[in-house]
């Protein structure tokens, strides 16, 4: 059993879930919200770096997994939820961590079976997966998504071949 810190970041709120799991079998540990600080952005990244720091302290994981960026209308909330995530990988570098990032499809994909689940989809799994009781907020749902993802990925890594793409007599093979 490997565990595994997945984040969901924010300038905000930044969600964290944290699971053991050999990319089968999976048990939740520990999640919540990381509820920043700070009246600038220097400040609550600031605060993300160190929160983020105190948890994989505390509950030891030997792998990150973090949601990438994506940009849906707001170009200044996208560059915030960047910062925010470099602030959360700083902290799971400076511990040693491999960092792996995945896109919020593929985490609705993993968990959810679609890439276009919705927010209570993504909780209602997590809770039915992982066996909890207890409602899950949005942010720590997502996390916890991810973490399990990754679990599942990295699991999957290097046992499925991908046809070479390799060129004869003017074709790909």
């Amino acid at each position: 059993m490997k565990r595994i810190i997945g984040i969901d970041p924010g300038s905000r709120q930044t969600g964290y879930g944290i699971i053991d799991s050999d990319g089968v079998n999976s048990h939740h540990v520990a999640s919540g919200c990381v509820y920043v600080k700070g009246d600038s952005l220097p400040e609550r990244l600031g605060n993300i770096f160190f929160r983020v720091n105190e948890i994989i302290e505390e509950w030891q994981p030997v792998e990150m997994a973090i949601e990438q960026v994506f940009v849906d209308k707001n170009v200044d909330s996208a560059l915030k939820l960047g910062q925010a995530r470099g602030a959360a990988i700083c902290a799971g570098v400076q511990a040693g961590l491999a960092v792996s990032e995945y896109t919020p499809k593929a985490v609705k994909s993993a968990v959810v079976g679609t890439g276009n689940a919705s927010k209570d989809q993504v909780q209602h799994m997590m809770a039915m997966i992982l066996k909890l009781d207890n409602d899950l907020q949005a942010d720590q749902a997502d996390a916890l998504g991810i973490a399990l993802c990754h679990a599942h990925n990295r699991k999957l890594a290097g046992k499925i071949a991908l046809p070479s793409r390799r060129r004869s007599k003017g074709r790909w093979l």
